[in-house]
This record gives C-alpha cells, sequence and structure tokens, in this order.
C-alpha cells in the first residue's frame, strides 16, 4: 500500500472516531482550552485531565501521549502547534508536530489515528500552508513507520475538505 493509499480526509468530529489514537491541537499546559483541544477533553470526560496534569505541559512542536478514557480512540496524542507569526521556523515547528505525533503512535503500536488541521485554527496559521505541511511531514514519516496502516485527517468543514483534498491529490 503506497502512503498516499493510507492517507485519507474526512470533514467531521474527531472526538466520535474509532481509531486507535487521536491527535490533540493542544496548549503548552495540555489541559484544555477551546477548539478541538476543548472537544477532547470534554468528550473524553475528567480522567484526561488527571493525567495530563502529571505530564507537566508539553513543548511547541513536540508530543505526549495518554489514555482516551471516554472516547472511542484508545490514545490521544497532544501536540502543541506553533502560533503562526510568518517567523522561519514556524513551518518545521509544525511539521515536527505531525512527525513526532505519528512516532508516538508508532512506538505505541497505533496502526490508525486521526490529525485534526494542527494551528489552523486560534493560531492562526494558513490552512493551505498547513495542510502542505502536515501532507509531506506524514507522508515522509510513513516511509519509516510502516506499521501505521490509517491516517485520517479530519477537517472542520466541508469547504476546507474540498481544500485538503485539492492538496493531497496534488501531493502523489
Amino acid at each position: 500500500m503506497s502512503n498516499v493509499e493510507r492517507i485519507s480526509c474526512i470533514a467531521g468530529d474527531i472526538t466520535r472516531l474509532n481509531v486507535d489514537a487521536i491527535v490533540n491541537a493542544a496548549n503548552e499546559t495540555l489541559l484544555g482550552g477551546g477548539g478541538v483541544d476543548g472537544a477532547i477533553h470534554r468528550s473524553a470526560g475528567p480522567k484526561l485531565l488527571a493525567e495530563c496534569r502529571n505530564l507537566g505541559g508539553c513543548p511547541t512542536g513536540e508530543a505526549r501521549i495518554t489514555k482516551g478514557y471516554d472516547l472511542p480512540a484508545r490514545y490521544v496524542i497532544h501536540t502543541v502547534g506553533p502560533i503562526y507569526s510568518g517567523a522561519r521556523d514556524d513551518d518545521p515547528t509544525l511539521s515536527a508536530c505531525y512527525r513526532n505525533s505519528l512516532r508516538i503512535a508508532a512506538e505505541n503500536h497505533c496502526k490508525s489515528l486521526a490529525f485534526p488541521a494542527i494551528s489552523t485554527g486560534a493560531y492562526g496559521f494558513p490552512f493551505k500552508r498547513a495542510s502542505r505541511i502536515a501532507i509531506a511531514s506524514t507522508m515522509m514519516e510513513l516511509e519509516r513507520l510502516l506499521t501505521i496502516e490509517q491516517i485520517i485527517f479530519v477537517l472542520f468543514s466541508e469547504d476546507k475538505l474540498v481544500e485538503f483534498k485539492e492538496i493531497l491529490g496534488g501531493s502523489n
């Protein structure tokens, strides 16, 4: 199976997916917030927050893993995307979010995982640019991580899904 065949995208609610792990676009505290982060914490229940308190946060670009608790997913991989500033390190830091999340997934024997569009909401990363980085980083990492069988990018609207599909289709 090619890397492109291992990647799909949908518009929907990441908290409802029955995959091994979902990725949380978290803040550095890992203690919940708005957007995807808040939705994941609400759906997973209070035990997620309790486990996150013990992790001591997460630096931007890195990732941490917790149990999924009340989610259909077994795990939540928390990664902190960059707040977009146009600085030279924005792109590599966003790429690191995807690469580090995939590595943690593989280390924990996850075969399927779902990503949101990291940093494209309140953190202001331009959607098309972030999507290109997400796809390129994921495909590059999948070259090494042959145990991961399925990646689902979960977009927050139908128009973003169409944009993402166009970028994914152009990456073949």
